[in-house]
Order: C-alpha cells, then sequence, then structure tokens
C-alpha cells in the first residue's frame, strides 16, 4: 500500500500520462476526516475524461491500491475516483469552471471557526 504523498504522486503521473490539464493538487487533511488530498483535473471531451479515469485506476491498481468507486461516468463531464484519502475529479473546463472546487476548499482552509458565546455573556 502506498501512503498518501506516493498515492498522490502515483495520480498525477496517471493524469500526465494522458495529457490532463492544469492539474491542482489541494491538501485537505486539515479540513476533512475522510479525504486528505484532492486532485483536480480537466480534459478537453467525455472520452478524454473516461480515459485518464481508466488510466488512474489502472495504475494505481497496478500498485496494490483499492478503487472505492467512481462516479459520474455516464455524462463524462466530471468523473469522480474515491481513492480512500485521495479524491480525484477529473472535469470538462465548463463543469470545473461552474463548481470550481479550488477556490471553494480554499476558502474552507482559510474560514476560521467561530465560537458561540451566551448573549448574557460580558
Amino acid at each position: 500500500m502506498l501512503n498518501t504523498e506516493e498515492k498522490t504522486l502515483a495520480v498525477v503521473a496517471a493524469l500526465e500520462e494522458i495529457k490532463a490539464a492544469n492539474i491542482t493538487v489541494i491538501d485537505t487533511s486539515k479540513l476533512s476526516n475522510l479525504f486528505d488530498r484532492m486532485i483536480i483535473a480537466s480534459a478537453n471531451s467525455t472520452r478524454q475524461t473516461k480515459a485518464l479515469a481508466d488510466n488512474v485506476v489502472v495504475k494505481l491498481k497496478e500498485k496494490g491500491e483499492i478503487v472505492l468507486g467512481r462516479e459520474g461516468e455516464d455524462s463524462g463531464e466530471w468523473i469522480l475516483v474515491d481513492l480512500d484519502e485521495v479524491l480525484v475529479h477529473i472535469m470538462q473546463p465548463a463543469i470545473r469552471e461552474y463548481y470550481n472546487l479550488e477556490e471553494l476548499w480554499s476558502k474552507a482552509q482559510n474560514a476560521r471557526p467561530k465560537l458561540a458565546t451566551s448573549p448574557d455573556a460580558k
């Protein structure tokens, strides 16, 4: 089994092999108990999103990793590959721009929890 960093590097290499564009890796380890890394990549067509997802799955399975799930292959506009502590989002540019996961997660990183105060506290 690969550690999180090795798995992240393997996913990025698999994406680069099929010419994914704008690959972004976000460290979510302090934001979520569900996963430690989110990798987002763009593809120019439905065919490429599927090819990228297939290559990620094949390359990670070759390294002994288990793929927990794949979603979105019917439309091919956004495919999610769940590798446990690493989530891979492969999106066509219009979908990626619309959902803007990078901004959403960067705002989460900058958010500070606010403590509730009682109205009587002074």
